[in-house]
């Protein structure tokens, strides 16, 4: 288990055990490759960042997942893979998210991306991250990091 704060400086505790926070986590997070590239989504307001988003009601997480990347980069997920989960304690609200590692193997283009601008791709991330104002505040804190190193350790 790993305890530390983000970006707001809310605690955060991130496990890649089975759903040691909840069975029905309300967010999902997916880091995402095409091509031998990172697949990303740009947010108006946060920046760069990888796909994710709510659960719908009714929606499976997994499901959720595929939707998201989907909805937010045109991406046809090929492969999906339950890598962690991490709960947010925040100031309002606590929220669970489940972290998956996708693969696509369609990039599609489309009429419109939801809430997002569309794809973005990196060979590469900035090893300098943190402070790059390209990307936005999840990309910040430690889930990222260490869920691309946990990432690193299975699949590679």
């Amino acid at each position: 288990m790993h305890i530390f704060e983000d970006y707001y400086h809310n605690k955060v505790r991130l496990s890649f055990q089975d759903h040691p926070f909840s069975r029905a986590p309300g967010h999902v997070l997916v880091l995402t490759r095409y091509n031998q590239h990172w697949l990303l989504t740009k947010h108006p307001r946060r920046g760069i960042e990888f796909p994710g988003g709510k659960v719908e009601p009714g929606e499976l997480p997994r499901d959720a997942a595929s939707r998201e990347v989907y909805e937010e980069t045109g991406g046809v997920v090929s492969s999906l893979s339950y890598i962690g989960q991490y709960k947010v304690d925040g100031k309002q609200e606590s929220i669970e998210k489940n972290i998956y590692y996708a693969t696509v193997s369609v990039l599609e283009e489309t009429d419109h991306y939801y809430e997002t601008e569309g794809p973005v791709l990196f060979k590469d991330l900035p090893e300098k991250i943190k402070k790059d104002a390209r990307f936005s505040f999840h990309m910040k804190d430690d889930v990222v990091q260490l869920s691309l190193r946990h990432i690193q350790m299975l699949f590679h």
